[in-house]
């Protein structure tokens, strides 16, 4: 991965998520998105369609 990927992180504020996101920070990747449960319902498909359509990640951590 490039330092300047777009990356999302499900699950940032839980033990693995949050885990992933600090080691990221600190490796110096700088294009880091994330989003709470009530931002982004991950068992809505509609809304999670669209959030891919509009951010366009380049890589996906999944720990929701």
């Amino acid at each position: 991965m490039e330092k300047n990927s777009k990356i999302y992180v499900a699950g940032h504020r839980g033990m693995v998520g949050s885990a992933i996101y600090r080691k990221l920070v600190k490796e110096g990747y700088t294009n880091i998105i994330t989003r709470t449960s009530a931002e982004l319902d991950l068992r809505n498909q509609q809304a999670v369609s669209e959030f891919f359509a509009t951010e366009k990640p380049d890589y996906v951590f999944l720990a929701a």
